[in-house]
């Protein structure tokens, strides 16, 4: 791919395929790295009438380019072990059940996936018929109805009702981390767990796949950005299971926004920082939090679900900054970035990116885009 190729790179959400090579089939420490940091940043500025400008550091970097001020906006949702074996009662086929969402002390939004006999899932069809799953344990899987529907259709996604009587509990005594088959084995939580990752109460909830922007981060490093002056505040998402397949938008995802986050990422804006999101999901809480009618961009303590999707159109008005990994071709994530940097900057970030043999998901490298 030459210079050229830049403009139009991800016409249509990435009109392009990934190499195999360059999906992260394995955490770095397993890789001959030296640890979670140790992996590649790739940084792209908007400048206001010229071309991006792209360059590329070591992750460890990041408290050098970053100014005292900043804000970086992290998730503390841990992660669940949320994929768990089962079988349907009515048939006896083999299925591997995904757990998205909690709606309630007992429903919950669930995908089911056929296992690909290589340890790892693939997509499942689904007639629509209403099924119940035995699970590992026997505990009993009941499921009620679809998701909403989006474009196109879909039955990718069911409210359930799961019998278990204390379901967090359940998932970590019989669970494991979701993993998709570009992974090339099952791993400990531990692995899946980020730095900032806050303790799941019994009775509270979690991820079903890792906030994984914020995996690379150690102690050592925050140590860094903190003395630095760059101020590291929290928000909570929720993550329901992504789809790897369908490139769909997200569903609804419960967040909290807490009023001391509000209030540091507002003066930060005042004071011309830079408000940078942790991952694609700090950037939908954050702007969950923002008046929806348009008319105030303060941003305000807030929980609850949240529907939004983010796109050019829509923009951003939280957050000037987004560190996060490199996204699949047509991924939906794709229109988030976009409104963050600009296509300009996208177009020539994945190129390079590509040029250069950055690594893809969720053990890979990390983006930064700075919006100005």
């Amino acid at each position: 791919m030459t210079a050229e190729d830049d403009a139009g790179f991800v016409e249509g959400l990435g009109d392009w395929e990934l190499p195999p090579e360059l999906e992260a089939d394995a955490p770095p420490e397993e890789r001959g790295a030296d640890g979670r940091d140790d992996v590649r940043l790739l940084t792209a500025r908007r400048v206001p009438g010229a071309a991006p400008v792209v360059t590329h550091h070591a992750f460890r970097e990041l408290p050098d380019l970053l100014q005292p001020g900043d804000v970086l906006v992290v998730n503390t949702s841990a992660t669940l072990p949320a994929a768990l074996d089962g079988r349907i009662t009515e048939t006896g086929e083999p299925v591997v059940v995904h757990f998205s969402t909690r709606r309630g002390e007992s429903e919950w939004v669930v995908e089911l996936r056929s296992p690909d006999g290589h340890g790892s899932t693939r997509q499942r069809h689904h007639d629509g018929s209403l099924v119940t799953v035995r699970v590992t344990g026997g505990a009993r899987l009941t499921l009620l109805s679809r998701v909403g529907d989006r474009a196109g259709g879909s039955s990718r996604l069911w409210r359930a009702c799961f019998g278990a009587a204390e379901p967090l509990a359940y998932l970590a005594r019989y669970g494991r981390a979701i993993r998709y088959a570009y992974t090339s084995a099952d791993r400990p939580l531990a692995a899946y767990q980020t730095v900032f990752a806050e303790p799941v109460a019994t009775a509270g909830a979690g991820s079903a796949e890792m906030p994984s922007a914020a995996r690379p981060f150690t102690a050592e490093l925050v140590t860094r950005l903190v003395s630095r002056g760059v101020l590291v505040v929290p928000i909570t998402l929720h993550t329901g299971v992504a789809s790897v397949e369908s490139h769909e938008p997200p569903y609804a995802e419960w967040f909290d926004v807490p009023e001391a986050t509000a209030r540091v990422v507002n003066n930060a804006r005042a004071a011309g920082s830079h408000v940078i999101a942790v991952g694609t999901t700090a950037v939908r809480a954050l702007e969950s939090a923002v008046d929806t009618e348009g008319t105030d961009d303060t941003v305000r303590a807030r929980s609850g679900w949240t529907e939004l999707v983010i796109t050019p159109e829509r923009g951003v008005r939280a957050v000037d900054g987004l560190l996060t990994g490199f996204h699949e071709p047509r991924a939906s994530h794709l229109m988030m970035l976009e409104a963050v940097g600009g296509r300009p900057l996208l177009d020539r970030s994945y190129a390079e990116a590509l040029r250069e043999g950055y690594l893809w998901h969720e053990f890979g490298d990390l983006h930064l885009i700075l919006a100005r």
